[in-house]
């Protein structure tokens, strides 16, 4: 591996641990940094989903001790087992769409314009979703039916499962869709972000093996350092994410991320159309 392609795979893997678990779409960002980078290869595309394996295992650290009492719990705790079906049916939504559908969605929508749409069109409703918020608030500060992810039915788990399928279209944001998407249907938005870290282990997890299953002809063996030093630095980059933003939502709401997501979206459409970036598909 030479010094220019670490950087790229370094740069890359910081993104994805920087962008995961924001509302602003690790996918989206992977490929329009991929495209900055000209790191654009089949390769590089199953690369980007399994470097994801990092962020998952940010997660499961931060979180070790809730997974390891859900873990050890099913047999004989009914929080555990309810909380422990309640991803499943959260998981298979997009899990079952994905499998029928990444292939259009890949073929139509993985590309810079698409997405810089889906950045524009996601940040304005966050905008709306975080005004509606602002008025329960002012009626009712705890308004959020459910405070906690082990107060979720699976309803609420199916209804946030179908919300995450929307993070399909790159650029809508997969943590950003589960997040919103739980806020409306009655989720407190510090249970919405911990659901949709929980929610990311077995999502990731199975695009990462799905993935690396359907690309496992064109992979191998002197891939291997390339995967494990993006996963290295998607994994620390998430870590300090992760911490952040659960400082960041106690007393902080996501129009932040709705403006980026405007403004970048809006400076993508506009060097593509003017020609001062030349975006790779």
């Amino acid at each position: 591996m030479d010094l220019l392609l670490a950087v790229k795979i370094i740069i890359m893997g910081i993104v994805e641990g920087l962008t995961e678990f924001l509302p602003i779409s690790s996918t989206g960002h992977l490929i329009l940094t991929g495209s900055l980078l000209n790191f654009t290869t089949e390769t590089a595309k199953v690369f980007e989903i399994v470097i994801q394996a990092g962020a998952i295992f940010a997660v499961c650290w931060e979180y070790r001790q809730k997974i390891i009492s859900v873990v050890t719990g099913l047999a004989t705790d009914a929080k555990a087992r309810k909380f422990a079906i309640n991803l499943v049916v959260a998981f298979l939504p997009a899990a079952i769409i994905g499998v029928l559908f990444i292939k259009k969605i890949k073929a139509l929508l993985f590309a810079p314009v698409p997405v810089a749409l889906a950045f524009i069109i996601g940040g304005i409703i966050i905008l709306i979703v975080e005004r509606k918020q602002k008025q329960l608030n002012a009626e009712d500060s705890n308004h959020a039916r459910i405070q906690s992810v082990d107060d979720m039915s699976i309803m609420d788990a199916l209804k946030i499962g179908l919300a995450q399928s929307l993070g399909l279209i790159p650029g809508t944001s997969r943590s950003g869709a589960t997040i919103i998407g739980g806020m409306l249907f009655g989720l407190s938005r510090k249970a919405a972000t911990e659901f949709s870290f929980f929610l990311a282990i077995p999502t990731l997890l199975g695009a990462t093996v799905y993935s690396l299953y359907k690309a496992r002809e064109e992979l191998s063996m002197a891939d291997l350092p390339m995967f494990s030093l993006g996963t290295v630095a998607a994994f620390i980059s998430a870590f300090f994410c992760v911490r952040w933003l659960l400082r960041y939502i106690s007393s902080h709401n996501f129009n932040v991320f709705a403006w980026y997501r405007i403004a970048f979206g809006i400076m993508i459409l506009i060097t593509a159309y003017t020609g001062v970036i030349t975006w790779a598909d």
